[in-house]
């Protein structure tokens, strides 16, 4: 998955976890890749989700947050939502057919000349984004631009579906860094020498600030902003979203320097705008909000 993913569970000890994922990325590659990726898709959405109970993660999330959500819409999400991760994990394993569509595809935005500006310059940039989309299609057009991209990633429990993930994201655009103490000092380095560095902030942080997201405390890391602040480092959301069969690779406005708080809510703030365009984009899946803990909590 993208940078800093959120892959949930584990699949250490757990053999048919590893088989059935190894099965949804490999079998299908014997097809050309527009069908291949369709077929990974409805695997996902119509095998994959239901056993895993993905389907009830979603209505929890859509009932924690949007509550008069039609049930024809909360159905069609449980659908959709899936679809989307599998098509996303089809093109990340998929390697050169993805990134040749994706060096095709010019990137827009009001960000793009404050990207090209920093590059130019030797600034740091963090670009920032969440579980949308296809956010792999945006480092992967990043790199092509001439940005020499770093990402944060999430190990996997299981060593050799770690090592397919690691060398999948690799192929998009290196380096990858592993989440963890050592990793985290690598990326700093590469960011500090001048260089682009990727982050993924739209998941539950034990210990964060309690932001905002869809009107909700969203406990959210301020990593991002703090490097910002303290490397000087230029803020920009960027968003890979899936139009058909290709991408709009989106840079937006560049985040100000203000406070941690601040900056982080304004991600928040973009991101979800984002989504509620794109609903079936978003990986409502993984578990954003935790009721049951931050039930007393209050925006910071």
């Amino acid at each position: 998955m993208a940078a800093d993913s959120d892959r949930q569970g584990t699949t250490q000890g757990n053999p048919w976890t590893r088989r059935a994922i190894l099965a949804l990325l490999w079998i299908p590659s014997l097809l050309p890749y527009a069908p291949r990726i369709a077929v990974i898709a409805w695997i996902m959405a119509r095998v994959f989700a239901p056993i895993a109970g993905y389907d009830r993660r979603i209505r929890e999330n859509l009932a924690h947050v949007l509550p008069d959500m039609p049930v024809s819409e909360v159905r069609r999400l449980t659908r959709a939502v899936p679809a989307n991760t599998g098509r996303m994990l089809g093109e990340i394993a998929a390697g050169k057919p993805f990134i040749d569509r994706v060096s095709r595809i010019p990137m827009t935005g009001p960000g793009l000349d404050a990207l090209d500006a920093a590059r130019n310059s030797g600034q740091p940039i963090i670009v920032v984004s969440g579980h949308f989309g296809n956010f792999d299609a945006a480092r992967c057009a990043l790199g092509r631009r001439g940005h020499e991209i770093g990402a944060l990633y999430r190990p996997v429990d299981d060593p050799a579906l770690d090592r397919i993930f690691h060398d999948a994201l690799s192929r998009i655009a290196a380096p990858v860094f592993p989440r963890g103490r050592r990793g985290l000092a690598q990326m700093v380095r590469f960011l500090r020498a001048g260089n682009t560095v990727a982050i993924l902030l739209d998941q539950y942080v034990h210990g964060g600030a309690v932001l905002r997201f869809f009107g909700k405390p969203a406990p959210t890391s301020l990593s991002a902003a703090e490097m910002a602040l303290k490397y000087g480092a230029l803020l920009v959301p960027v968003y890979g979203i899936r139009r058909g069969a290709t991408f709009d690779i989106v840079a937006e406005a560049p985040i100000p320097h203000s406070t941690p708080e601040i900056m982080t809510q304004a991600i928040n703030d973009s991101l979800e705008a984002r989504v509620r365009s794109d609903m079936d984009q978003w990986l409502w899946i993984h578990r954003r909000w935790k009721p049951d803990l931050d039930r007393s909590a209050e925006p910071a």
